[in-house]
């Protein structure tokens, strides 16, 4: 048996590692976010956050990441249940992974010529009798990207609590005359309902920082906290204010996980009726 003197020897890396580079980064950045530009202590940064600014830019990444995370899941969840229903599903759901193994930037810079004035989106349009429309740098675009690149990490939690679904609730729930969209509401979600809360959990947090896409594909028109911080330390040099942008950001990405933590239910454990 293990001396339980000697085991926190073991956990020392962990802790190392969580010092280093979780606990020290997030000080760093409360501890500058009461400087101004000249370094002096300061609440003013706190004061301009709650400014009518940056309010609506709070308000404005908020819509954008629900909005991203609400389409992801709509997406997600029937391709999930598809998944567990097909011969192959290892198979597909790696294809459906492979995409994210590649760099943001090279996907991004992809999109931008997809939706172009002159690129096949654009093109596809004109064969139907449209003109050229501006697709790249709006909404849509913005969106219709976040969720591409999302996309897998929603399947991929949501595909594997649906897995993980003991078959024979589902079959009593029909032998008990319960229709499909009554097993589905009151056997399948809620079994399955750890997995959208993970799904939730990364999206909606990384879309509330984005702002790789909001500049190459949205063109800056969309604004989020992300964009913001960006903005605050490399444009105007002012690491005071995004440091304080960046605290609400991790209080905000707190809340999220708090709120979408997992509860286990014990259908879900016993795994699959051999």
């Amino acid at each position: 048996m293990t001396n339980r003197s000697s085991r926190p020897w073991y956990l020392a890396p962990y802790y190392i590692w969580i010092l280093l580079f979780v606990i020290a980064p997030i000080a760093l950045v409360v501890y500058f976010s009461f400087l101004d530009l000249a370094g002096n202590f300061t609440l003013e940064n706190y004061a301009n956050f709650f400014s009518s600014t940056y309010f609506r830019m709070t308000l404005s990444s908020f819509w954008y990441a629900f909005l991203i995370t609400f389409i992801s899941v709509l997406i997600a969840y029937p391709t999930a249940y598809w998944l567990t229903k097909t011969k192959h599903k290892q198979l597909w759901l790696l294809l459906i992974i492979i995409p994210s193994w590649i760099n943001l930037l090279l996907k991004a810079y992809a999109f931008i010529g997809i939706f172009g004035l002159y690129g096949p989106a654009n093109q596809l349009i004109q064969f139907f009798g449209a003109g050229p429309l501006q697709i790249l740098f709006t909404d849509f675009s913005f969106v219709f990207v976040a969720v591409y690149i999302f996309i897998p990490f929603m399947v991929l939690p949501i595909f594997n609590s649906l897995d993980k679904i003991n078959s024979a609730l589902i079959d009593a729930s029909r032998d008990l005359g319960a229709s499909q969209w009554t097993t589905f509401r009151r056997v399948i979600f809620p079994l399955a309902i750890n997995g959208v809360k993970s799904g939730v959990q990364a999206v909606f947090i990384p879309a509330l920082s984005l702002f790789v896409i909001t500049r190459l594909i949205a063109g800056n028109k969309v604004i989020t906290l992300g964009t913001a911080i960006e903005q605050q330390f490399l444009v105007t040099q002012n690491w005071g204010m995004g440091s304080t942008i960046a605290v609400f950001l991790i209080l905000f990405m707190i809340i999220i996980m708090l709120l979408t933590g997992p509860k286990e239910k014990g259908g879900a454990l016993n795994g699959k009726a051999k």
